[in-house]
């Protein structure tokens, strides 16, 4: 098990450039099973969860060549069938979340799929049922093996159909699109995701050649094609890595410029930061951070406190509530965050209270938080990364700490961040892989 050794109190200076969006490329890599065609996809993250499906590809028989730095290119001409039934298989996808998202592309294609509950974050429930019923509702029958402990979904034909989603789950608004783009018929997806993850590979398969309208709405209709054929497809910047940056310039009381963030697609994460009092400024497609001793919380219109909670696209995503409440424990203010999606992402709250943070956990969803104002700064401490946006929240209190931290479990990190302590210490940062 790797750690990360933190020296606190250094300031960041210079350019950072944040990789492609994880949540993005996870739905890009699985839609390319659509298609025996080659399918070119650039600005791939280098991280644990994107390789370890890369593989998993690899190993289901699909032709999967890097062309370049950050690009790859997949052909899922001779896919093989078999081995989607084997256990080494369903044991990888027991360790990757994203391989959920496999099931849509494989009945829709093949008409069979296989999945084991899939791994990932520790972070309370996530539960499935939004897959499994809009693909059910499509014509697939889902059986649930016991003794293997194992789905398994057949589909002579899919159909199209309307359904109501009973959560705008972006994983699961995507499988059922997958599903639904070689479904016969028309299908109408109420109460879709719409984050700009989705409307990427929405954009992508239409490309391919399918027929989806209603992209960036939360009412999607599919109308089913008999197939679908190659194209090249670019990921966007990571919005989750940007907003972790800004956090870690407000808590280092650092000036620095994250350069090409594809702005517009970051809907309110910019505003949500200046709601915490920190400022920043749109360059072009950058956006710069300056140096600030002070950022005091805003209150409402009527005095009371700040809440800041997450929300379905276009409001804020859950990803960063983690990095906001870090930021938090050093701004002028106080403010409740609501974490209503997972129950179990605020926990990771004691170790920040071990450095000296002053925060209320209510219960699993809400923590108030105190601002020090910079009066005190934490104190170093020996922590572990429970999931990939607690571990990140955490290396920024230890960037910013008084001493010397440990975190252990980095590979947590290292699932969603790709070699965060090179591009790190490159613009200030003393951090050390041990």
């Amino acid at each position: 098990m790797a750690s990360f050794v933190i020296e606190g109190g250094h300031r960041l200076s210079g350019e950072i450039y944040p990789q492609g969006a994880k949540n993005e490329v996870l739905q890009i890599i699985c839609a390319t099973l659509l298609t025996a065609e080659e399918v070119t996809v650039n600005n791939i993250p280098d991280i644990l969860d994107v390789n370890n499906l890369i593989q998993l590809m690899r190993d289901m028989g699909v032709t999967v060549a890097k062309t370049g730095v950050d690009s790859y290119s997949f052909k899922a001409a001779n896919v093989d069938l078999a081995y989607l039934e084997s256990d080494n298989f369903l044991k990888k996808c027991s360790s990757l979340r994203g391989s959920v998202m496999l099931i849509g592309p494989m009945v829709a294609r093949f008409g069979k799929a296989m999945i084991s509950k899939p791994g990932g974050d520790k972070i309370g429930r996530r539960r499935l049922d939004t897959h499994f019923i809009g693909i059910q509702n499509l014509g697939a029958d889902f059986t649930y093996n016991e003794e293997r402990e194992i789905y398994e979904i057949s589909a002579e034909e899919l159909k199209g159909t309307s359904m109501l989603l009973d959560e705008a789950s972006v994983t699961g608004t995507a499988n059922i699109v997958m599903a639904a783009v070689l479904a016969k018929g028309k299908t109408t997806i109420y109460n879709a995701a719409c984050e700009p993850y989705l409307q990427q590979l929405c954009k992508m398969l239409n490309r391919m050649g399918a027929k989806i309208s209603g992209i960036a709405s939360n009412l999607l209709t599919i109308e089913g094609v008999e197939e679908l054929h190659g194209t090249d497809h670019t990921v966007l910047p990571d919005m989750i890595e940007v907003g972790s940056f800004i956090g870690m310039a407000a808590m280092t009381r650092s000036e620095i410029t994250i350069k090409n963030v594809s702005y517009e697609n970051l809907g309110i994460i910019p505003e949500s930061f200046r709601r915490l009092g920190i400022k920043l400024e749109q360059r072009g497609d950058d956006i710069f951070v300056p140096a600030q001793d002070c950022y005091q919380i805003e209150s409402f219109i009527d005095g009371s406190i700040m809440t800041i909670a997450d929300a379905p696209w276009p409001g804020l995503t859950p990803d960063l509530l983690s990095v906001m409440l870090v930021v938090a424990t050093q701004a002028k203010g106080s403010v409740l965050i609501h974490q209503k999606m997972f129950e179990s992402r605020l926990f990771f709250v004691d170790k920040l209270i071990d450095m000296g943070a002053q925060i209320i956990l209510c219960d699993p969803h809400r923590a108030v938080v105190i601002g020090h104002n910079h009066g005190f700064t934490l104190r170093g401490g020996n922590m572990t990364s429970p999931d990939i946006r607690a571990g990140i929240a955490l290396l920024i209190a230890a960037m910013s700490a008084e001493g010397i931290s440990r975190i252990h479990n980095i590979e947590q990190i290292d699932r969603g961040y790709q070699n965060i302590e090179g591009r790190l210490n490159a613009i200030g940062a003393r951090i050390t892989r041990i």
